[in-house]
C-alpha cells in the first residue's frame, strides 16, 4: 500500500517554495490538495511551519543544518538536503528529476529568470510563481484557452514573435519588456515557433 502511494505521489505535481513574500497561504494551500512533496529553502522555513503545511525536505546549507539540526525530529519525517552556494532552486530540481516527478510549482522565482529553466522542460513541467502572478510555458508552439476578461503577460526573448487570436481580434505581437494584453472573456489561442511563458494574475482574495 505504502508503495503505491509513493508512486501516485510522484504524479502530482511538487512544490518548491523559495520565498514566500507576495503570495498567500490560500494561493499555496490550493496547491497542496493532492499532498504533493514539498521542498523548502531554508529562509522559509519556519513561514511554511507557521501555515501548518508539512515539509518533505528542506534545503539548507550546512551551517543552517547544523543549527537546526532539532527540525529533523520537531517535524519528523522532513529530511535535509545539502545545497551549496544558495543554490536552493537547482538542487530542489535535480532532486525532483531523480525521484521520478513530472511536475513543479515554484512559488518565489523571478520570471525574469525563467530561460534559464527552459533546458530541464523536458524533464519536468514547471509552473513558476512570482509574487501573484503564475506563469507557465508554452512548448509545443500553441496554446488555447479560456480566460475571463482579464490582463495576460506574454514573456519570451525580446523580440519573439507570438500570433494572438480573441473572441474580438488577430494579431501577431513582437514581444517587449513586460508585454501585457488586455484580454477579453473567451477562448484565445497564442501561437509562436519559440517557446514562450504566459503570466495569468491569480485571484488570491
Amino acid at each position: 500500500m505504502s508503495s503505491h502511494h509513493f508512486v501516485k505521489e510522484q504524479q502530482e505535481p511538487a512544490l518548491i517554495i523559495l520565498n514566500a513574500a507576495g503570495i498567500s497561504f490560500d494561493a499555496v494551500a490550493a496547491l497542496l490538495e493532492w499532498v504533493p512533496t514539498v521542498l523548502v529553502a531554508q529562509e522559509e522555513v519556519f513561514t511554511v511551519i507557521s501555515w501548518g503545511i508539512k515539509i518533505d525536505i528542506i534545503l539548507a546549507e550546512m551551517d543552517f543544518q547544523q543549527q537546526h539540526f532539532h527540525l529533523l525530529e520537531e517535524q519528523y519525517p522532513v529530511k535535509f538536503l545539502g545545497v551549496q552556494d544558495g543554490n536552493f532552486l537547482d538542487e530542489g530540481l535535480q532532486y525532483l528529476i531523480a525521484s521520478k516527478h513530472s511536475a513543479v510549482n515554484i512559488i518565489g522565482f523571478d520570471h525574469q529568470k525563467v530561460f534559464g529553466l527552459e533546458g530541464i522542460l523536458e524533464f519536468l513541467d514547471i509552473v513558476v510563481w512570482d509574487g501573484p502572478t503564475r506563469y507557465f510555458p508554452i512548448k509545443k508552439g500553441e496554446f488555447k484557452k479560456w480566460f475571463p476578461a482579464s490582463s495576460v503577460q506574454l514573456h519570451a526573448p525580446e523580440g519573439t514573435l507570438i500570433e494572438v487570436k480573441t473572441p474580438d481580434d488577430s494579431n501577431i505581437i513582437e514581444i517587449r519588456h513586460a508585454t501585457v494584453l488586455e484580454i477579453p472573456e473567451g477562448t484565445s489561442i497564442f501561437k509562436s515557433k519559440e517557446i514562450f511563458w504566459v503570466g495569468e494574475i491569480m485571484n488570491q482574495d
